[in-house]
């Protein structure tokens, strides 16, 4: 699955009637996805892992890109880049598992894009053979903590004061994770 995913294209409609394109982030994109990032608000800049105010940050991931490690997946609306979900892959002992996040411009937050990018990284996963899927969310984001719930994701712990912000604020993280394995009583 992986091997092709180079190919994969998606089309799908946002609550609104919006047209959207899903497919991978591909070399091509390098000013695309520098452009994605540099309008983010100050404020979602601070829940973000990396500093994607930092061009070497985002072309590294770029002249990086290795779908088997990271599969970002892009959300194209009008040949603009609007989204990037991406599934971080595991190995070894955690081969079986990989890490989910994601990033909207605000403009296309509470539109659906969200829900059909996760439900289609979560059938990737599947489909690449996987049986966890585990999203680290700040807990104080309870619309997205209700989101990825609403998928099927449990909440399994949370951890005080994981999270520190580049201004050095702490914050509880939800550990969620989704089951991929299918059910005793499925056929």
């Amino acid at each position: 699955m992986l091997d092709r995913i180079a190919h994969f294209r998606q089309l799908g409609t946002l609550n609104d009637g919006t047209r959207v394109l899903l497919r991978p982030l591909l070399k091509e994109d390098s000013d695309q996805l520098q452009a994605l990032f540099k309008g983010i608000s100050a404020e979602d800049r601070r829940f973000m892992r990396s500093d994607i105010t930092d061009s070497n940050v985002v072309r590294a991931w770029i002249e990086n890109l290795d779908y088997h490690r990271v599969l970002p997946l892009m959300a194209v609306v009008n040949d603009r880049l609007v989204g990037d979900a991406s599934l971080h892959f595991r190995s070894g002992p955690y081969r079986h598992v990989a890490e989910v996040r994601i990033f909207l411009l605000q403009e296309y937050r509470h539109r659906g894009l969200g829900t059909l990018m996760l439900k289609t990284l979560i059938d990737i996963a599947r489909k690449a053979g996987l049986q966890f899927i585990v999203a680290e969310i700040v807990a104080d984001q309870t619309r997205v903590v209700e989101a990825f719930h609403n998928l099927g994701f449990e909440r399994k712990v949370t951890l005080n004061d994981f999270f520190l912000t580049p201004d050095g604020e702490a914050h509880d993280v939800a550990m969620m994770v989704l089951s991929l394995k299918a059910k005793k009583d499925d056929f």
